[in-house]
């Protein structure tokens, strides 16, 4: 199966649209997971119209959505026998900040480390994370949780500039990400 991972449109406020090039790298996905701040139900109709969609919404940002059966606090999907859960603002135990590429790595350098999130966090062990906030695209593995923020198609590291989304497949316990820079696709 592949999905579509993006977070962070903010629409209208970052742009005035999605980036019309997301359509084209979404145009084969199976399902499309949004990690937050979506803002208007606009965005959920839109891709709608290339795949399922689901939100995991920054309620207290995403106010427009509350109450439409895509969007939740939180998200979890089971896919190919892979878990995956779907947050906008990742809080990891022990760690105070935002998650940014390598942020955790000294977190997880020592041999008595626990889960990266406890079980409680999704109500159930998860495989894969996707998160948002920061618009930074990150794809990192951490013991046998793969990490994944998609960035933003419309705010790239928070600015107005072109940005990322991720593609995620997974099959026969096989998972693989991979980070699309829609700047180098226009």
């Amino acid at each position: 199966m592949k999905i579509g991972l993006i977070s962070d449109t903010h629409i209208p406020g970052g742009a005035t649209e999605v980036p019309e090039i997301v359509k084209d790298v979404f145009h084969d996905v199976d399902l499309i997971l949004h990690a937050g701040n979506v803002y208007t139900l606009s965005v959920l109709d839109w891709l709608e119209s290339i795949a399922p969609v689901k939100v995991a919404g920054a309620l207290d940002r995403d106010k427009m959505c509350h109450g439409d059966p895509r969007v939740e606090e939180k998200q979890v999907v089971e896919v190919e026998g892979s878990v995956i859960g779907v947050i906008h603002d990742l809080m990891v135990p022990g760690f105070g900040g935002w998650i940014y590429p390598g942020s955790l790595s000294n977190l997880y350098n020592h041999e008595n480390r626990g889960p990266l999130v406890p079980d409680e966090m999704f109500g159930r062990k998860v495989d894969v994370i996707v998160f948002g906030h920061t618009c930074t695209v990150l794809v990192e593995e951490y013991g046998d949780t793969l990490l994944i923020n998609p960035g933003s198609p419309t705010l790239r590291d928070q600015l107005r500039k072109i940005g990322t989304v991720v593609t995620l497949e997974i099959s026969a316990g096989k998972r693989e990400a991979k980070i699309i820079d829609l700047a180098n696709l226009i």
